[in-house]
């Protein structure tokens, strides 16, 4: 069976109602180039040859954390996209048969409501955010909660300046200091300047100054109709100025401008300053459900930095000097998928 182009895939993807950004064709070079995993791009054709489903994979192979395919790595979302029920049945026969010939621990899906027989899905680890975006200024500060809407006011009060970046110069030490003190290795400034280089002006860098100096700043996706802020970094100083407000509310600000609607926060674990900070925003969590075929694996993976398992290499980690953590991390940050 022919393999879709580029091209062709774009276009069923852009056809569908359930896609994400993260289903676009621009993934599979970029995850490869970046970080050297293989992609495998599953898919399914109908009886006239047309394309009736899709499913990107990316092979993980980790000494830490094992041997995974999942939809899709370094990404919140994936999954198969289909036509109809068949195709999506014959993505995740194609999806289980390659992890079994590949001998991968698990297959993950991730954000997909609906498995089949022999997945087993979790929805207990992440929640979601979203909600439109009222086109009018002051409709969209009466979105966010009164003592929320007060702290913001107080921000957007100070001298702080906001520019629009098409490079990772302001962006990227902070987000790897950001992610030092997090205890999480920064994936590397190349997958950053690869993001800007391959989706343009779907990716879009938005950075806050205070005094001169960059103190925070957000890489933000945008697709169809809506704004994803989805890496971030910042100084000690931003909480102190408002900065990170005024930063999500710029981003805010600049969709209504570029024509987009909704406000996609992402996700975070229950239980973390992210999600307190989201729901303070006056934003609902939805579950996200992930589903998984085990196959070499037992039990359910989980890879993430609530495994108490995982404490004491976070608390060292934090400890490192930034520079020497940023050397490090590119070795370590390919696995965290």
């Amino acid at each position: 069976m022919l393999s879709p182009t580029d091209a062709e895939w774009d276009e069923f993807v852009a056809a569908h109602p359930d896609a994400t950004f993260f289903h676009r064709a621009p993934w599979r070079r970029l995850v490869a180039t970046a970080f050297g995993h293989k992609a495998h791009d599953l898919f399914v054709r109908d009886e006239q040859g047309r394309l009736a489903g899709v499913l990107p994979l990316v092979e993980v192979r980790s000494r830490l954390f094992g041997h995974a395919l999942i939809s899709t790595a370094f990404c919140v979302g994936g999954g198969p996209l289909a036509r109809d029920a068949a195709s999506r049945d014959a993505l995740l026969r194609q999806a289980s048969e390659l992890g079994r010939r590949l001998g991968v621990d698990y297959v993950e899906l991730r954000d997909t409501a609906d498995g089949a027989d022999g997945w087993v899905p979790r929805s207990d680890l992440y929640f979601g955010f979203e909600r439109p975006i009222e086109p009018a200024e002051d409709a969209n500060l009466l979105q966010i909660p009164r003592k929320q809407r007060a702290v913001l006011r107080k921000a957007l009060a100070r001298d702080l300046q906001v520019t629009i970046d098409r490079t990772t110069e302001h962006f990227f030490p902070l987000y790897a200091k950001t992610m030092r003190d997090h205890g999480t290795p920064a994936l590397p400034r190349r997958y950053f300047d690869l993001l800007l280089e391959t989706f343009g002006g779907d990716c879009e860098i938005l950075t806050v100054h205070h005094e001169g100096q960059a103190v925070s700043s957000v890489l933000s996706y945008y697709f169809r109709d809506r704004v994803m802020p989805y890496y971030t970094g910042s100084r000690a100083e931003a909480r102190g100025t408002g900065a990170n407000d005024v930063m999500y509310w710029s981003v805010m600000r600049r969709a209504v401008e570029r024509g987009y609607g909704v406000f996609d926060f992402g996700r975070s674990k229950v239980g973390t300053g992210p999600y307190a900070f989201k729901r303070n925003w006056g934003f609902e969590p939805r579950p996200i459900t992930h589903q998984f075929h085990l196959v070499r694996s037992s039990e359910l993976p989980n890879v993430n930095p609530t495994n108490p398992k995982y404490q004491l290499l976070i608390g060292a980690w934090r400890r490192l000097p930034v520079p020497v953590a940023n050397a490090i991390s590119p070795f370590l940050s390919r696995s965290l998928a």
